[in-house]
């Protein structure tokens, strides 16, 4: 018994932490608003929409592009990706007849060391300095989000006032159904306390981190990192190129935040889709320490998996303290877990579920070590990427 009240104490005090002293993450106020200064000359844009077998998607994602209430010259770059199911052709008749230039760009096959979607990037990026040579910003995007018509003239004035090198927005993910209603807000509440948002809106901090779906860069900052070929090998592409643009040399200030302007398309109500898309890149975020691995899983439990337990197990155990501080420490994982329920319309008493939520991603983690050391790790696409190989440093 003395071991539950030290593991209790040990999992409110964490919670206390993480409310006071963990960068503000739950609160989720970093949102890209809705009026901002404009500045006096509205800079050239290149969108770049790397895109491999989106055909059900692209067009609604070009077509939210070819809508664009951008003022300063914009133009579209789609880099087909090796598509066998006509996302080429579906991104063409989306465009049509559209004031905006729009052209594709087909990537060849994947080199070694590459991941797919950077491998696509890099070959956009080379058709963007073609068609686009006077671009001041690259937005990067994915076939499967949508935005509103002012999304790109708010990511540049936020820029451009804030003298930013990089603006990324999380999308807001398909939360329809049992399973995308459980699992997505908590993926997004996760990913704010492991990229605390007001963090990495600090120059001074080392935290760093990006949203894939909607990063608008400086093309100077993206040319200083040494372009795609800086981060070829990485799964978790977007936070690499924040970490790269952020701490340099030399450091640039970036920000990331919320916006419920910027919409994901890929259905999340089956359970099996939402487990393929974290199990490939999990075990990435850990960097396939199975040391890391296990420290997670302990840290999740004692976190997300205690506090519970103490409470529904009380008429068994009857020990008050137990009760009480599992009582305490759950009611302030709901607190947390409030404002992000909020983003996404949903009652604060989903917040009681955000245990389950935690057990089901702690498995998936999991299986993504198993898949790696299986040799299927990052599989996405008829793609497998092995893991990187360490660098001494």
């Amino acid at each position: 018994m003395e071991f539950a009240v030290v593991l209790g104490a040990l999992s409110l005090f964490a919670w206390v932490y993480l409310l006071a002293f963990h960068g503000g993450f739950w609160r989720a106020d970093q949102r890209l608003a809705t009026t901002l200064p404009e500045p006096d000359t509205w800079p050239e844009v290149v969108v770049l929409v790397p895109a491999r077998n989106e055909v059900e998607m692209v067009g609604r994602s070009i077509a939210c592009h070819m809508a664009s209430a951008y003022p300063g010259r914009l133009s579209v770059i789609l880099v087909d990706d090796q598509s066998d199911d006509g996302t080429a052709n579906a991104a063409l008749e989306a465009a049509k007849g559209a004031p905006r230039p729009f052209s594709i760009t087909s990537a060849p096959p994947v080199a070694s060391g590459w991941t797919g979607k950077l491998w696509a990037l890099k070959h956009g990026l080379m058709a963007a300095r073609e068609r686009a040579p006077d671009a001041t910003y690259v937005w990067l995007t994915d076939a499967d989000i949508v935005h509103g018509q002012d999304v790109l003239a708010r990511l540049v004035s936020k820029a451009e006032h804030d003298g930013l090198a990089l603006v990324s927005v999380m999308a807001l993910l398909d939360s329809k159904g049992f399973w995308a209603g459980l699992l997505m807000p908590a993926f997004v509440f996760f990913f704010q306390k492991l990229y605390p948002f007001p963090l990495v809106n600090e120059l001074s901090s080392g935290v760093s981190g990006a949203a894939g779906g909607c990063i608008l860069v400086r093309r100077d900052a993206l040319d200083a990192m040494g372009g795609f070929a800086a981060i070829r090998n990485q799964l978790i592409d977007d936070c690499a190129i924040a970490r790269k643009i952020k701490l340099g040399p030399p450091r640039r200030p970036i920000w990331l935040g919320l916006s419920q302007s910027v919409h994901s398309l890929r259905d999340n109500s089956r359970l099996k889709d939402t487990w393929h898309m974290v199990s490939r890149t999990a075990f990435a975020q850990l960097h396939y320490s199975l040391l890391l691995l296990v420290g997670m899983i302990m840290a999740m439990t004692l976190l997300y998996l205690v506090p519970p337990v103490f409470v529904v197990t009380w008429p068994w155990h009857h020990d008050a303290i137990l009760g009480g501080v599992g009582f305490l420490t759950w009611s302030l994982m709901v607190i947390a877990y409030g404002p992000t329920l909020r983003l996404y319309g949903r009652h604060l008493a989903h917040g009681l579920l955000l245990p389950v939520a935690a057990l089901l991603y702690c498995a998936m983690t999991m299986s993504s070590a198993v898949r790696q050391w299986r040799g299927h790790g990052g599989k996405w696409k008829g793609r497998v990427y092995p893991e990187p190989e360490r660098r001494s440093s």
